[in-house]
């Protein structure tokens, strides 16, 4: 099975992943308006894949929060962060479209032969047909021919809770086996669980399950840690990491925590960098519509600039951007709370592209 025949099945036309029967279907439509030009938005997306060969960049949309555990929403974050990014101008990325979410599934090893089977019935009409039906299963299986097929096309995803980046990130990942790689993970909590209440993966143990790759503490970096239940020294020591908390940040200043990180990175000789972006990174002011906002945390300017810096010494080749839940309201600041994070989402999602476009 080529890749474009993979497409037309784990693939839905950008804003569908998110199942619906009738609910937002204008939305949808709307997004679709905006990206092509045609009456017929599926035959249109999936000609538009058959530019893959050409693109730097390509954007994929993975709509799930069943991984989330607090409060979900954010599987409408990659339809909203598009069309906020659409106000401005196109984005520099071609569209994969979105993962087709089974908004109850995770992962395919928590289901059972007959789960699979049915749900292969109901995505593929074909109950035989060897296809994972789960969001985080089907994206690192799209991902690792994707990558087989294009290994120098980067990909920036949008979720979905971060439990998304774990396929996202292997994927990546064992695509590179023969280079130096790194994580630079910006977010407030460290999702360094094994497990949470007995669910290997999940938006708390995501990164805990990725360390493989990342054996060295400088090549794995947390930026915006504030809420958890440990002393930074615990992850450190005990999880061979690096961390660096928000009143760090502050005092020394983007820049020179800019630069901290590159010495790390040049004495391991990294070479490709992935970059993960937990919408919570952000100080709630900035951030709100989210499952888990917090405070004291990182303003957009200063992660724009640490990204911006790092991305002039290493290149970042694969990206993502999550939890952003444009419905929810935590009443922070009412009827702010949508606009605002989506300012910032936006700000983030270009930043990210143009520094995976170039380089």
């Amino acid at each position: 099975m080529n890749l474009l025949e993979l497409s037309a099945l784990l693939l839905a036309p950008p804003g569908e992943g998110v199942f619906t029967v009738s609910n937002s279907k204008e939305r949808k439509a709307s997004l679709q308006n905006k990206l092509y030009d045609s009456q017929d938005a599926r035959l249109s997306w999936l000609e538009s894949l058959r530019d893959i060969k050409e693109s730097k960049l390509c954007l994929l949309g993975v709509p799930s929060d069943c991984g989330g555990g607090i409060l979900r929403g954010a599987n409408w974050g990659p339809l909203f962060v598009r069309e906020a990014l659409l106000k401005d101008a196109p984005y520099p990325a071609l569209d994969l479209g979105d993962i087709r979410v089974i908004p109850h599934l995770l992962h395919d090893e928590m289901l059972n032969v007959k789960t699979i089977r049915d749900c292969r019935k109901a995505l593929y009409q074909n109950e035989t047909l060897e296809l994972p039906v789960s969001p985080l299963s089907m994206t690192e299986y799209y991902l690792d021919q994707f990558y087989a097929d294009y290994p120098d096309t980067k990909v920036f995803a949008i979720g979905g809770d971060h439990s998304v980046s774990y396929p996202l990130v292997r994927a990546w990942a064992r695509s590179r086996p023969t280079k130096k790689i790194a994580l630079l993970h910006f977010d407030a909590h460290t999702d360094l669980l094994d497990s949470r209440l007995g669910v290997r993966i999940s938006f708390g143990s995501w990164t805990y399950h990725v360390r493989e790759f990342f054996p060295h503490k400088d090549l794995l970096v947390q930026v915006g840690i504030r809420s958890t239940a440990k002393e930074r020294t615990h992850w450190e020591n005990t999880l061979n990491l690096t961390q660096y908390w928000p009143e760090e940040v502050k005092k020394i200043g983007a820049k020179k925590l800019a630069h901290t990180i590159i010495e790390k990175y040049r004495a391991q000789n990294v070479e490709e960098v992935y970059l993960s972006f937990d919408i919570d990174a952000l100080d709630a002011q900035w951030a709100q519509a989210t499952g888990t906002p917090e405070g004291g945390g990182l303003d957009p300017v200063t992660c724009c600039e640490i990204i911006r810096t790092v991305a002039a010494e290493f290149p970042i080749t694969g990206g993502d951007l999550v939890e952003v839940a444009p419905l929810v309201n935590h009443d922070f600041h009412p009827n702010t709370h949508q606009e605002l994070t989506l300012i910032s989402a936006t700000s983030l999602a270009r930043v990210m592209m143009e520094v995976m476009t170039d380089a």
